[in-house]
């Protein structure tokens, strides 16, 4: 039962793997530049959630820059890495006639996934210095 289709069938068989691969070298490239977006952007609003954190501590009545720092470098820690808490730096600014915390975090990050050539960023967290409690 041979009929004019059975060379069309014979001229396509083995053509599934090739048509994959070609498909894979599109689709991987964009599916990891896509994990690394994500994966940047999961470490850069944990460093800045860590960073306003240690705002928060230091901007209290009581609260000491260093103690910030100590809070911004413990949420980092038990969040990411404790090699991401290397570069915390306290800070000082205003706005609108109020006083400003600011805690500083600088940080490397891979270009690509887990490997390769580093980047630098900073993040930083405000918050506004309570005042002193009148006795």
């Amino acid at each position: 039962m041979s009929g004019r289709g059975d060379g069309a069938r014979d001229r396509e068989r083995g053509s599934a793997p090739v048509e994959f691969v070609l498909v894979l070298i599109v689709l991987l490239p964009l599916f990891l530049g896509v994990l690394q977006v994500g994966l940047f952007l999961h470490v850069r609003n944990t460093l800045t959630a860590c960073a306003h954190e240690g705002a928060r501590q230091a901007a209290n009545y009581d609260g000491t820059p260093d103690e910030g720092v100590a809070v911004t470098k413990d949420c980092i820690t038990g969040s990411l890495s404790a090699g991401m808490a290397g570069g915390v730096a306290p800070g000082a600014a205003s706005a609108g006639g109020q006083e400003l915390v600011v805690m500083r975090v600088q940080a490397k990050m891979p270009a690509m996934g887990l490997w390769g050539p580093t980047f630098d960023f900073t993040v930083s967290g405000h918050a506004v210095k309570e005042p002193d409690p009148v006795p």
